[in-house]
């Protein structure tokens, strides 16, 4: 199969979909790889690197999207690549289709097979190609509301730890999946005051079990968000339906009763965002405030730490890839449920449940298709 690979052109984008290493697995089992000239140079991985590797090395991003059977990327194509979509591409990236009506219609339209990394789901439930970046958006997620609590940036002008005398920072955690989990983590080792809420029982007693005294654990209902958040210096929002439309679970209402330079952090802006008030923002202009609380909406979070965030996600993406590659997409999704779920869009109809929901579009089994 003939492998693609461009370079990714959303704002501040510089993780790139294949590393050397990945090519040399793919031309290692017998597929040619195409990466445009320049792809890895924003993760630190030089053409020469690519071209060692094996792959073929295109000048011009357009041939390599005419010329590969499946494209391996990070990041949803934006609006000036839905014409180099063909009939039987295979896409393979993050999509994040429910809040992105026009990508959708653009695949449809093409009839690309287009699987998402997120919504690939193994039997125990895990998102294999979705946590790393989670776990590194949670972390992140932290690390860019401490900085916004900064003066300057228009934050209350709080150390997120505190020193000895003075109060440290309320952190509250909306969700307590992998981002939760990992943005309570690196709070919790900053020495902030961290409360996190799920609706999950299960997962609250595990976080309970994992984290001990040093966090809250609250049960997600209005009125604890409500409360938890009054008294917030930090909010991170982590709330995810793998597919579909993320809940708004903080409302524009708590805004005039939070604190004057409060921050909140919406990881989950990618899927629509968990915030009322929240809208997508980039590493460029990356917050904005409205009724004095500062809003940090970036929707590719990982892209500011790609060469971390590159080898994370194609240590994830690769031996899905390689089956796809080996055995073509539909029998890697007989053999694979976890494959199966990620197929979002198939010969221009819709075969992800969430994704139909989401746009009130007919929903039809990819096994029928197949």
């Amino acid at each position: 199969m003939k492998i693609g690979c461009v370079k990714e052109i959303k704002n501040n984008e510089f993780r790139v979909g294949l590393t050397p290493d990945n090519v040399r697995a793919y031309v290692s089992t017998g597929h040619e790889v195409l990466i445009e000239k320049g792809a890895g140079a924003g993760s630190g991985f030089a053409d020469e690197e690519y071209v060692e590797a094996g792959a073929s090395m295109i000048d011009k991003a357009a041939d390599v999207w005419s010329a590969c059977e499946m494209m391996v990327k990070v990041k949803e194509p934006l609006e000036e690549e839905y014409t180099l979509f063909h009939d039987g591409l295979i896409l393979y990236t993050y999509l994040h289709l429910a809040a992105d009506k026009p990508q959708t219609d653009a695949l449809l339209a093409g009839k690309v097979k287009a699987v998402a990394y997120e919504t690939m789901q193994e039997k125990d439930g895990s998102l294999p190609c979705l946590a790393p970046m989670s776990q590194i958006a949670g972390r992140l997620s932290i690390q860019e509301g401490a900085k916004y609590l900064e003066k300057r940036f228009g934050g209350e002008g709080i150390l997120l730890a505190g020193v000895p005398g003075t109060p440290k920072a309320n952190v509250v955690v909306l969700g307590g999946g992998t981002v939760g989990m990992n943005a309570c983590r690196i709070a919790v080792g900053m020495g902030a005051n961290v409360t996190i809420v799920d609706i999950n029982l299960k997962r609250l007693e595990e976080l309970d079990n994992l984290f001990g005294s040093h966090v809250q654990t609250l049960v997600s209902t209005d009125s604890n968000i409500e409360r938890v958040v009054r008294d917030a210096d930090l909010v991170i929002g982590s709330v995810l339906i793998p597919g579909g439309t993320t809940p708004k679970l903080f409302k524009k209402k708590y805004l005039p009763e939070m604190k004057d330079g409060a921050v909140f952090v919406d990881v989950a802006i990618d899927q629509g965002g968990c915030g009322e008030s929240s809208h997508v923002t980039t590493h460029d202009d990356p917050v904005f405030i409205e009724e004095g609380v500062v809003h940090y909406c970036v929707g590719n979070m990982p892209g500011a730490v790609p060469r971390t965030s590159t080898i994370a996600l194609t240590n994830a993406t690769l031996r899905y890839g390689l089956q796809i590659a080996q055995a073509g997409l539909e029998e890697a999704c007989k053999n694979s449920e976890c494959i199966r779920l990620g197929v979002n869009c198939y010969d221009g109809k819709v075969t992800n449940r969430n994704v139909a929901a989401a746009f009130g579009l007919e929903y039809v089994d990819l096994m029928d298709m197949i």
